[in-house]
């Protein structure tokens, strides 16, 4: 995909992957139309890198189909939506189930109501492209958060799906499953801030692939030789992440004792 011209929607674009992202599309000659849950500095953002601001909850369904017809209506096609907003919440099988409900809608379910309303427009122009926000979660797993892992899985899934189903069709799909990225998402995950990247170098890796139409988009060297270890070696793959897991908890409970102060983007 070249992205001059292009008519890019982005969601969760008020800070971190999704501002990022935005920003860039804008500098490489795209139309860029930004969406977030909080208005005020989305709308603030939007205007700072030249896009156009449309608010939307990702968690309902309704604000989802209502962004889509704004962009349809104002700008007449999409070719690149962005399906980026998600949140980190949870711990185990004791988190509440509105938490569980939550994180299912703005993680898995805002992908599935994003294909079910653009489907019918790519389909009927005979190409379009779902860039998907995953996570290396999604390949791998999570040590803080069930929740987040589950969920990432699950988009993972629905973008491959996505992809068998309608390549035919012109339709093109990409997942992008980063590892740490400098934002406040892991500002209570230390083990991830050791080997985390900039947004800017994620957007590279990101526009890299998508110029190539390429489906994975990885930012880590680790990413793809732990998932080839999980496929071919399961049982040796969880002893390894178990031994991670308590690396990564005794981090944290060392960071929390010495209250130490968060370090990461907040943009």
């Amino acid at each position: 995909m070249d992205f001059p011209n292009k008519i890019i929607v982005v969601t969760g674009a008020a800070s971190g992957i999704g501002l990022a992202l935005a920003t860039r599309f804008v500098r490489e000659g795209a139309t860029v139309i930004a969406s977030d849950l909080n208005a005020e500095t989305g709308a603030q953002k939007a205007a700072e890198i030249g896009a156009r601001f449309v608010p939307a909850n990702v968690a309902k369904e309704e604000d989802i189909q209502a962004l889509i017809a704004d962009v349809l209506r104002e700008e007449g096609r999409i070719d690149l939506f962005c399906s980026n907003a998600g949140i980190a919440i949870g711990a185990g099988p004791e988190t509440p189930d509105s938490q569980w409900d939550l994180i299912q809608r703005v993680n898995v379910m805002s992908h599935v109501w994003a294909a079910r309303h653009l489907l019918p427009h790519f389909l009927a122009r005979g190409e379009g492209y779902f860039l998907n926000t995953a996570s290396a979660a999604g390949l791998l797993t999570e040590l803080h958060s069930a929740p987040y892992a589950v969920t990432k899985h699950a988009a993972l899934a629905f973008a491959e799906w996505l992809a068998i189903t309608y390549a035919d069709r012109g339709i093109r799909v990409s997942a992008l499953c980063p590892e740490g990225v400098w934002t406040p998402m892991i500002q209570n995950a230390p083990i991830l801030q050791q080997t985390a990247i900039t947004t800017d170098e994620l957007v590279e890796k990101t526009l890299e692939v998508l110029r190539r139409d390429g489906f994975l988009i990885t930012t880590h060297p680790t990413t793809l030789p732990s998932f080839q270890k999980k496929a071919a070696d399961y049982d040796g793959w969880i002893a390894g992440m178990r031994r991670l897991r308590e690396k990564a908890m005794a981090l944290l409970a060392e960071r929390q004792a010495l209250g130490t102060p968060r370090e990461g983007s907040q943009a």
